[in-house]
């Protein structure tokens, strides 16, 4: 026994004699570990370990390229003291979206005079501040910033002058009407817009862009080689950007070979010298990327485009005269190497009315498709229509899904809710379509109110169909992150895209193959082990919610979750199993979530308090009640939430009391906290929806799909 006590002893010995710590792993294994860290948590806090740790924290590897832009929990004071740090070595440099930040802050970016990229959108930055950075950095070829109401050109020193005129990259983010510093720019290679001007101010006043059509100093583009534009609803950001075309009417940039345009709405402003742009676009043969919008292109010009080029990005969303071109084009050799594409958007490219069986997806075309671009990794087919009886494509049993399923790249995937479905339930459906008769109505026995129990693992309803198709998909694509689901008659209640997003969608149920998809096939995706982004909108025949359940069960990483207009609008069904739902979603950071009749009670916020890690959460509801009380524990709990957005029911009153009261209890710990609770019915909605920092808008307020969309008009 007691020689057993002994080599028990000695083993323990030889044991904590080789244990590892951080101070025994190698310097490439410690700056692996520190490149996850974030800078400022880098530099104030791990840098002071030790003697080993402050030099590793100060190698160039770390803070060549740096962005601040999540740095949500640092104030003004954090960091200046980063941006004192960072002077002698970063190069590249990030504050996009530090809308939190001071204007004096802003000053401080001035000590690192080695940077050649720098992006400030989102920031206060006036136009004497620009100059003088802009006057400090001499090496500066990559810029990014807001061109607000009280920008003026003029105040530009020479020393700033003479840094714009070596750029290379210009990102503006245009908030009034201006040229901003294009013009300054004669060596821009790469340029991209986003306009986001309203037609109206806070004030009521019309604006105009009048003021810029006597310009002299209008761009000329003679380096450029890419062009991009994203567009917010309004007249006036169609009229500014023909105003910054107008240049190509004259004359083609000879080394374009990126044009993306995005426009909202159904009716964009025609532009006469699209088709002469799509013809020298394609006579390089180095095309990368193009989006029009669909008054600008004809067949004649899409061909011209793309005949003899290998792209790597095509958007041709709600453009459903060129779908014959389109896959022609790609099928038929006109594309000297479709293998090149990897990203591909037809939304909306067939019509999106369910009126015609010619107006929808074939499957053995689209199998042809996958065939042809066996690359792609993101692909948008929302506002189409697949109906798989309807549908017999090179072979009668195929099914699109099946086609789908070459694509073993993809990555990112928005499909029509009807696209999951294996046929008509004819007996569901006759039963939902046709009229009790008379004699029974008088005898009808009043449903019980309220719900009824719950339980998890209980068999889906007998009305959804087989998930045999889906599954095909599934097991196909492997390696899918983000996955949009969204139903022919959704459209968010949100003012801002309210008028363009109705004026796109059919009215909800229409289409009776959408109505089949489930609960079954929302369990269906747990076969997505890699699945971060999740949509799911407008599904009506999703009627319990018991798929979400078992998908949250085994996706457990998913990161951003949007679920919209689930089941009847009429009363929400599936509130105990999104409950359960959210107590699994423990990785959970972004929560949208629109329903009529949302009760963001106790329970519900106990639930989402699950997500530990939540930073964004927006809720919209137009008949919907919130507990205040309820609210104030959850922020207490979840102390990573950044963004707070309600557009419920209730008073104004009790709304603008609630945001109060959450931004004086919480807004010191959390410079970056946004609280925005507003009714949703309220007349001054489109302007408090005006006032929200754009990034915050864009990356999760809004149901839109980004699926498919190139980089450059992707959410900033």
């Amino acid at each position: 026994m007691d020689r057993q006590i002994e080599q028990a002893v000695r083993d323990e010995d030889a044991m904590s004699s080789t244990c590892v710590g951080m101070s025994d792993l190698s310097d490439e294994i410690l700056l692996c570990i520190l490149r996850h860290v974030p800078v400022c948590d880098l530099l104030m806090n791990v840098a002071n370990v030790c003697h080993k740790l402050h030099t590793l924290c100060h190698d160039k590897t770390l803070l060549t390229n740096v962005s601040l832009s999540e740095e949500y929990l640092a104030g003004d004071s954090s960091i200046q003291y980063t941006l004192m740090q960072l002077a002698n070595q970063v190069q590249s440099l990030s504050l996009n979206g530090c809308y939190w930040l001071s204007g004096s802050t802003m000053e401080h970016l001035a000590r690192c005079r080695g940077v050649t990229c720098l992006d400030v959108t989102g920031c206060h930055l006036t136009s004497l501040r620009l100059s003088r950075l802009l006057s400090s950095f001499s090496l500066l070829t990559s810029l990014a910033f807001d061109v607000t109401a009280d920008f003026n050109s003029s105040q530009l020193s020479s020393k700033a002058v003479d840094s714009l005129s070596r750029l290379s990259e210009l990102r503006q983010t245009l908030l009034t009407p201006s040229y901003g510093v294009v013009p300054r720019c004669a060596q821009l290679r790469k340029l991209m817009l986003q306009f986001d001007i309203p037609d109206v101010t806070s004030e009521g006043v019309g604006v105009s862009c009048q003021l810029m059509v006597g310009q002299s100093s209008v761009p000329h583009y003679q380096q450029l080689e890419e062009f991009t534009a994203r567009l917010a609803p309004g007249e006036v950001n169609q009229t500014l950007l023909l105003l910054y075309l107008a240049v190509f009417s004259v004359h083609v940039p000879k080394r374009l070979r990126v044009f993306l345009v995005s426009i909202p709405g159904p009716n964009p402003a025609h532009w006469p010298a699209a088709s002469s742009l799509a013809q020298s676009l394609g006579q390089r043969g180095d095309l990368v990327a193009l989006q029009l919008p669909r008054s600008w292109l004809d067949s004649l010009s899409l061909r011209r485009a793309l005949d003899g080029n290998s792209p790597k990005h095509l958007s041709f969303s709600r453009c459903p005269a060129l779908w014959p071109q389109v896959f022609q084009s790609l099928l038929d050799g006109g594309v000297r190497d479709s293998t090149q594409l990897t990203s591909l958007n037809l939304s909306g490219i067939n019509h999106a009315v369910c009126s015609s069986v010619d107006d929808h997806l074939v499957a053995g075309t689209m199998s042809q498709l996958a065939d042809g671009c066996s690359n792609i990794a993101h692909l948008n087919l929302m506002h189409t229509h697949y109906h798989h009886e309807n549908s017999p494509g090179l072979d009668g049993g195929t099914h699109l899904c099946a086609s789908l399923a070459k694509l073993s790249h993809l990555r990112s995937l928005t499909l029509p809710a009807c696209a999951l479905s294996d046929g008509l339930n004819t007996d569901h459906i006759s039963a939902h379509n046709t009229p009790p008769s008379p004699l029974f109505r008088g005898l009808k026995k009043v449903p019980r109110v309220g719900l009824q129990n719950y339980t998890p693992d209980s068999a889906s309803s007998p009305s959804e169909d087989s998930t045999s198709g889906l599954a095909l998909l599934l097991a196909g694509c492997r390696v899918l992150e983000t996955f949009e689901l969204i139903g022919p008659g959704f459209a968010s209640a949100l003012p801002r895209l309210e008028s363009c997003t109705r004026a796109s969608v059919e009215p909800r149920g229409m289409c009776a193959w959408a109505r089949g998809v489930g609960d079954a096939h929302l369990a269906a995706l747990e076969a997505l082990p890699r699945l971060r982004r999740l949509t799911l909108a407008g599904l009506p025949g999703v009627l319990r919610g018991t798929g979400l359940v078992q998908l949250a069960r085994h996706c457990r990483d998913l990161r951003v979750l949007s679920l919209g207009n689930l089941g009847s609008l009429k009363t929400m069904n599936y509130t105990p199993a999104l409950l359960e739902t959210l107590k699994h979603c423990t990785q959970l950071l972004e929560l949208r979530l629109e329903q009529p009749y949302l009760n963001a009670n106790t329970s519900f916020f106990e639930a989402l308090s699950c997500c530990s890690h939540l930073q964004r959460v927006c809720l919209i509801s137009r008949s919907g009640t919130f507990d205040p009380s309820a609210t104030e524990a959850f922020m207490e709990r979840c102390c990573h939430v950044l963004m707070c957005h309600m557009f419920m029911g209730g008073t104004l009153v009790a709304c603008r009391t609630l945001q109060k009261a959450l931004l004086e209890r919480f807004s010191a710990a959390r410079p970056a906290l946004s609280v925005v609770i507003y009714p949703l019915q309220h007349e001054d909605l489109p302007s408090v929806i005006r006032n929200i920092p754009p990034t915050l808008l864009d990356r999760i307020t809004l149901f839109q799909s980004h699926v498919a969309q190139p980089p450059h008009l992707s959410p900033l």
